[in-house]
């Protein structure tokens, strides 16, 4: 691979992987079936991209306007993302060498939940093959609101705000901001996802539903990202 082709390969790809719920449904499934498919796709998208020179997947799995589903839904999705994060996603992470983070308010999250995300958080830190940024119980406002909340306790300084300061405050600051973003399902609007980071990204929206998302999807999407022209204000 030419190092041109390597520069070409987005460092960062967010997701928003929608479209579960309409997937069961035109199936005449239930909705869980869906979400359980999704979250199945999300394991295997990681490995694509991965293999391909990606070094960071942010995944939008549960936002702060998700919590107005129905009850039963919402009770499915918990307990989904707290297998993930104790069980199979810990142990993909852990056989490949991936690095998990999570952005978004953990506090608020139902029973053990919080307490496991810290611990996958701390288990796969020393991780080096990718990063998969897992944004639960995220929303983009909830983050900067969230971000100058912890600039105001820290008494931050008028003439020390700027714009490395904020990013400094945001869930994982650290993170380079997303190179593309991604939605599924035909709808074409973020909703709230990387709100601050999402400024310069480029955006592609996929008809395809996220279960129905394939291998050749993710060679796709880096080809559209290598064949753009990436103006900064210029």
């Amino acid at each position: 691979m030419s190092e041109k082709k390597k520069q070409d390969i987005p460092v960062h790809v967010g997701i928003i992987m929608d479209g579960n719920r309409r997937w069961a449904k035109e199936r005449n499934l239930p909705t869980f079936e869906g979400h359980q498919k999704g979250y199945e796709k999300l394991k295997l998208a990681s490995d694509w991209f991965f293999s391909r020179g990606v070094k960071i997947l942010s995944f939008y799995a549960f936002s702060t306007e998700n919590w107005q589903r129905q009850p039963e839904e919402v009770n499915y999705l918990m307990k989904l993302l707290l297998n993930a994060v104790e069980f199979s996603l810990r142990e993909q992470a852990k056989k490949e060498g991936y690095k998990v983070l999570i952005s978004g308010r953990l506090k608020e999250l139902p029973g053990d939940l919080p307490a496991k995300c810290l611990e996958i958080i701390a288990e796969t830190q020393a991780n080096k093959r990718g990063i998969i940024n897992f944004c639960l119980n995220y929303g983009g406002r909830a983050e900067i609101v969230d971000a100058v909340r912890k600039m105001m306790k820290n008494k931050v300084e008028l003439e020390q705000v700027h714009e490395g300061m904020i990013k400094k405050y945001l869930y994982n600051g650290d993170l380079s901001d997303p190179d593309i973003i991604v939605r599924t399902s035909g709808e074409q609007r973020l909703s709230g996802f990387m709100m601050w980071q999402a400024a310069y990204s480029e955006l592609f929206f996929i008809k395809k539903y996220w279960p129905d998302f394939e291998e050749l999807d993710a060679d796709m999407i880096i080809k559209e990202f290598a064949e753009r022209k990436r103006r900064f204000g210029v």
